[in-house]
């Protein structure tokens, strides 16, 4: 049967495309079509990338952009799908505030087709989506990570960990602080909770890279445990100084 009153949204402007979905179809492969009007408003990051964060660098003659060059990261290395500019912004917003979870699998394999060559070079043990503290995901009803997170599982093949990492306190919105401020309000906020982990390469995955604060707060609480490897890859990577 197919319902011909709720169409399917485009995730990148949200209106309604021209395709409907079967009701009695639950996967979430149903879901993610562009609309014919955004079809071509996808641009991968196509440009000379930091060797270490993967942000867009304006000078090609550079390895490493001026956050790299004068930021230790925890992590080993980070990629990213898309500039965090355009319509992809507003398309997360919805994503995270209006409830919009079936985006998630449209976002998947966006990081698939741009990222996947990479990942599957790096050969990660497990996935693990950055967590959200327990009472802002209650609000939420998801963590917009996780949803992506086990879509990307399904598409690379490799499993997901959602128990590994805890987020232990409640931080300030990211988006309203400095970078100096985002690594002091990150501090100490992530734990792994088990005493024994049996990975050597790890892959988290975020939605949006600004300055890797939370990467590497992330990051730090494994190489505390013991894993060697802690890679990364966000759906969105902001811009920081060439």
């Amino acid at each position: 049967m197919v319902n011909s009153i709720y169409p399917l949204a485009c995730p990148l402007c949200g209106k309604p495309t021209d395709k409907r979905m079967d009701v009695n179809c639950s996967a979430w492969q149903e879901y993610g079509d562009l609309c014919s009007n955004c079809t071509d408003k996808i641009k991968p990051i196509s440009k000379a990338q930091c060797m270490k964060c993967g942000k867009i660098l304006n000078d090609d003659d550079s390895e490493y952009c001026y956050d790299c060059k004068h930021t230790r990261h925890e992590y080993t290395q980070c990629i990213a799908a898309l500039p965090y500019e355009g319509e992809i912004k507003q398309s997360i917003y919805r994503f995270k505030y209006g409830g919009c979870r079936e985006y998630a699998w449209w976002y998947a394999n966006i990081i698939e087709k741009y990222c996947g060559r990479q990942i599957r070079i790096w050969n990660p043990d497990i996935i693990v989506p950055v967590p959200m503290y327990h009472t802002k995901e209650k609000v939420r009803g998801y963590n917009q990570t996780e949803l992506i997170a086990q879509n990307l599982s399904k598409l690379l093949g490799v499993d997901i960990d959602t128990k590994l990492l805890f987020r232990i306190r409640r931080t300030a919105p990211m988006k309203k602080l400095h970078a100096i401020e985002r690594i002091k309000n990150l501090e100490n906020a992530f734990l792994v909770k088990r005493k024994m982990v049996e990975y050597n390469k790890v892959l988290l995955l975020d939605d949006i890279y600004t300055t890797g604060a939370t990467l590497d707060a992330c990051a730090n609480a494994l190489k505390r445990q013991g894993v060697k490897e802690i890679y990364g890859v966000c759906l969105c990577i902001g811009r920081g100084f060439s």
